[in-house]
């Protein structure tokens, strides 16, 4: 049985909230994934799942929602900031460094999606994190955004263009969904959405987002480029037919990274996020943080 708790971490004077998932069995002390949702996701949902899945197989896992999103603090609602979820992160794993009953020297990371990107950018930054998940890693958008006409596309910018200015004078953001049907204004319009937004919908998930982050991610955020820094074992899992996070880039991580590993499936972004795939994957993770979070004896074969 899988035992969750709640916890709390500052972060510029603003309280993050998360969840520490523990395993019934707690012999040796194990280390611990820290976990964090994707672009204007929460915690809640499938990263719940997975947080689930990873505690029973005998992982302690600290999963936490970025200021401003779910049940975090912070204002204005919504916002996402490259540098501010940066910082988040590497909150988030001071506090699972301090966490009773973990190897605070077995810390490893998980991201999907932007978070994905988020992660190989702070195992960079930091060489003691022991291993890296970057599940459909965002590094850098495609030329031509599959489905989108021009028309949609300038809607789009003018958007952001709009909430960059309203945070740039101190006015209130322009928010825009962050998932619609084809034609509407959002970020990610597609024939699938209603799927999606279906699947993501929990008690602290809003379809809105600030779009002013589109603008960094569009000129110079390209977490790959760092992934050449990345001591740990990396195992970056991309989907084939992935029109969100294309996996042509996604490959340029895993094959920039000195222990860089790459898992390739069959299916679009996401569908990481259905049930089917994501069992098949997160076995496949479990397998890779198993090899590369165990005790230094069960590596060199003494247990």
């Amino acid at each position: 049985m899988v035992e969750k708790t709640a916890t709390r971490f500052a972060v510029d004077g603003i309280d993050c909230t998360g969840y520490v998932y523990r395993p019934a069995r707690r012999e040796p002390p194990p280390g611990c994934i820290v976990m964090a949702h994707g672009f204007g996701g929460t915690q809640q949902g499938s990263l719940a799942g997975n947080a689930e899945d990873f505690a029973s197989a005998g992982f302690v896992v600290l999963t936490f929602d970025y200021r401003y999103f779910g049940e975090s603090g912070g204002t204005p609602r919504q916002l996402i900031s490259i540098a501010a979820q940066k910082a988040d992160w590497h909150a988030a794993i001071r506090h699972a460094r301090t966490l009773a009953g973990v190897d605070g020297k077995r810390i490893a990371l998980w991201g999907s999606s932007l978070s994905g990107g988020h992660v190989v950018e702070v195992a960079a930054e930091d060489p003691h994190i022991a291993a890296v998940v970057a599940q459909v890693p965002f590094n850098g958008f495609p030329r031509k955004v599959e489905g989108r006409p021009p028309a949609e596309t300038r809607q789009l910018l003018l958007a952001i263009l709009k909430d960059w200015w309203h945070g740039r004078t101190g006015r209130p953001p322009h928010y825009v969904p962050a998932v619609a049907p084809r034609g509407q204004l959002a970020v990610m319009a597609f024939d699938e959405a209603e799927d999606v937004i279906r699947s993501m919908q929990n008690d602290t998930w809003r379809n809105e987002i600030t779009p002013r982050v589109l603008l960094d991610m569009m000129l110079w955020y390209r977490p790959g480029r760092h992934a050449h820094l990345v001591k740990a074992p990396l195992l970056v899992c991309l989907a084939e037919r992935d029109a969100q996070t294309p996996s042509h880039l996604g490959r340029r991580i895993a094959d920039r990274a000195p222990l860089g590993e790459l898992r390739r499936y069959p299916c679009s972004h996401f569908d990481f996020y259905k049930e089917a795939v994501r069992r098949l994957v997160v076995a496949d993770q479990i397998g890779f943080l198993r090899t590369h979070l165990a005790w230094p004896e069960r590596q060199a074969g003494f247990a």
